[in-house]
């Protein structure tokens, strides 16, 4: 009768997770690192990661901190008077732009600061040295000062990946204004509910783009946005637009009078301008970072001027071990928290050569990866495990290539071992250090990350905490589960870092609750120990404390390194007039780690059809962006339901990913639908 009942109790949980359907890998080997790149790492004493143990926080972090120049220096290393809210270097002014460009002009001036790659290849490079970086951060903050806008506003920006887009972030920067980046593949209402929430008055976007050989007319996203933000009750009250070729405006959508503005057009009036820049409090908003929430609702990470700064920094110099000769190409978008810390501000921080490309890795072809790194001595190669599994299938062949890596990071998402494999042995060729990292938008910084040239690698593991990182594992009632037991639960992190967002913006308690909630040990408590930071993550740790990350536990699902909430997407499925449930679940895919699976049923008197089908996943893609475009679109007669009406979405992801541990249906509502879907999944596939 026992096991009778823990089965009827299976029922009570709805929802379903990326770290139930992901792949349980064996233990791997450690490999060591390659001599090359022992010899000339930054950190070649295993006892650096000592000045970061328990004992000395938070005063470690002045190792990171003091790699910047600070206006002010600080009175107190971390404020945790308010917690979880922490602080830190409270006391202390300092200016981002200032960090990244000015004081790099007087030994630096002539170096590359941004290397800038467009997609078509007969199209030449545009290289802005750290002086040009300089001038036009200037002149645009010029700008920006003309119509108003000064420190504590905000901007959004729905750029791409071209150079005007770490200029508009920095010439905020400059003026201590908080910048909003949307990735530039989301949709104009998927913009719009970014604007509303961040209230900026000011879009600043670009005519279009080429992504896959194509020309993205991208100015109509920005009319999309604006109209659907008025609906809402938001004005945009300027819409500012790069053009992708100077001097040409090549959008199909008109400019509206009085209300769009070609930017090199204003810059006309502010050559040569050069504008003081602001020293801002440390714990100031440098930028609003948006990422999938479970709730539907976006949320924007705030992250901080001074500590995150030095947490980018700080990672880029003793873990990424980026040397002032070194070209560092991270592959990320810039719309993504990677590539604002590991494109624009934690290379420029520490003076280095960034490498921006706009377009895809597979084109024209698999190899061009491998061209671009040849032709600009590409020393530091950053991508997702998405893009290593792409290249893997495509067949491409680095060994024609004449470069060599001394360092290949991996991020966004776990990484099987067996791609890890081919990442370190045929593109690094077993010359370059593999890192393998994990971190999250909300985190500003890797959490884990082992250190390059005193610690082994581990293919598919993420490594021990970052330095200064202290996780733990929990289980669910917050017992800690000890390394190598084999047992995976949430990862969690015991200790404030400088790197964290400050808050939610509009919504602190969304912050508490989200991440801190679970495992508070006391919540009248000011002793940061009582305030773990729960990521979401599943995670199991070795006996040597190395974390292997599994995935969500939450309701998001990741998609080639995006996050996407499951309720995002089910609220656009729900505005197609024939559907009246929609529920959605991971899909472990062999590209992209996992894909969305959506279901649903309609509403009476209408007939399952192909064209059904299509208008839902029209609906996702038009409100969200085509990166949430779900594999598949399964119309089913009815969900899987407990009697209290609640959708079983782990016995969905169960079928979609074909397996059949569903537990005990008969105590559904109509456990007989169980077998209705599956046989509707099946014979799809």
């Amino acid at each position: 009768m026992k096991h009778k009942k823990e089965l009827t109790e299976v029922p009570k949980e709805v929802k379903v997770s990326e770290a139930e359907v992901a792949v349980h890998w064996a233990e791997e080997e450690y490999i060591d690192p390659p001599e090359d790149f022992v010899r000339q790492a930054y950190v070649r004493d295993p006892s650096f990661r000592e000045n970061f143990k328990e004992e000395n926080f938070p005063e470690c972090f002045h190792i990171y901190a003091n790699l910047l120049h600070w206006d002010r220096y600080w009175h107190t290393t971390l404020d945790t008077s308010n917690p979880p809210f922490w602080k830190w270097f409270v006391g202390g002014k300092i200016n981002a732009c200032y960090n990244c460009v000015d004081r790099h002009l007087e030994k630096y001036k002539n170096k590359a600061a941004i290397i800038w790659i467009p997609e078509p290849e007969e199209e030449p490079k545009r290289v802005l040295t750290y002086q040009d970086l300089y001038i036009r951060t200037n002149e645009l903050a010029s700008l920006l000062q003309e119509i108003g806008l000064k420190a504590g506003d905000t901007v959004t920006f729905h750029l791409p990946m071209v150079p005007e887009l770490p200029i508009s972030m920095l010439a905020c920067a400059r003026l201590g204004i908080i910048h909003s980046e949307v990735f530039g593949g989301f949709s104009g209402q998927a913009c719009a509910e970014r604007i509303v929430d961040a209230g900026s008055k000011i879009l600043i976007t670009i005519d279009g783009y080429y992504r896959g050989g194509k020309w993205i007319d991208h100015k109509v996203n920005a009319d999309i946005a604006v109209e659907a933000a008025a609906k809402a009750g938001h004005k945009v009250e300027k819409v500012l637009i790069w053009q992708r070729h100077r001097g040409e405006y090549k959008s199909n959508s008109k400019l509206i009078e009085g209300r769009d503005f070609l930017i090199e057009e204003l810059l006309k009036k502010h050559r040569g301008k050069r504008i003081p820049y602001v020293p801002m409090p440390a714990e100031a908003p440098l930028f609003i970072m948006y990422t999938s929430g479970s709730t539907g609702k976006p949320k924007g990470c705030v992250h901080s001027t001074g500590g995150y700064l030095s947490y980018v920094a700080g990672t880029c110099k003793y873990i990424h071990d980026i040397h002032p000769e070194d070209v560092h190409w991270c592959m990320a978008d810039i719309g993504w928290i990677t590539g604002h810390s590991y494109i624009v501000y934690g290379p420029l921080a520490i003076g280095a050569t960034s490498l921006m490309y706009e377009g895809v890795p597979l084109y024209p072809d698999a190899d061009r990866p491998w061209r671009i790194a040849e032709r600009y001595g590409v020393t530091i190669f950053h991508t997702a495990p998405t893009a290593i599994r792409m290249l893997k299938r495509a067949g491409t062949d680095p060994s024609k290539y004449n470069y060599k890596f001394k360092l290949m990071v991996t991020v966004g998402e776990p990484i099987e071992p067996e791609v890890w494999r081919w990442y370190y042995t045929t593109v690094g060729k077993k010359q370059a250090v593999v890192l393998d990292t994990w971190w999250q938008t909300e985190n500003g910084g890797w959490l884990c990350a082992h250190l390059g040239a005193v610690e082994k690698m581990k293919p598919g593991s993420a490594g021990p905490g970052a330095l200064g990182i202290y996780p733990v594992i929990y289980d669910e009632e917050g017992n800690e589960i000890p390394p190598g037991s084999g047992k995976a639960g949430y990862i969690c992190i015991r200790n404030p870092w400088p790197g964290r967002m400050l808050t939610i913006w509009g919504n602190p308690e969304r912050m508490v609750k989200g991440y801190y909630e679970k495992y508070c040990k006391n919540k009248e408590s000011k002793d940061w120990r009582d305030w773990p930071y729960v990521a979401g993550d599943a995670a199991t740790c070795d006996k040597n404390g190395y974390f292997r990350i599994l995935g969500r536990i939450d309701d998001i699902i990741n998609v080639a390194g995006h996050r996407l909430g499951t309720k995002e997407i089910e609220s656009a499925a729900l505005t197609v007039e024939e559907v009246a449930e929609a529920a959605v679940v991971p899909r472990a895919d062999e590209l992209k780690g996992h894909v969305p699976d959506l279901y649903v049923s309609l509403k009476p008197d209408f007939t399952p059809s192909k064209e059904i089908e299509d208008k839902v996943k029209k609906a996702v893609r038009s409100i969200i962006g085509p990166i949430a475009t779900p594999a598949h679109v399964y119309i089913v007669p009815d969900m899987p339901k407990t009697r209290s009406g609640k959708i079983m979405r782990r016995i969905l992801a169960c079928i979609s990913n074909r397996r059949e541990d569903y537990g005990d249906i008969s105590t559904l509502l109509n456990p007989a639908v169980v077998e209705e879907i599956r046989e509707i999944v099946r014979g799809k596939e």
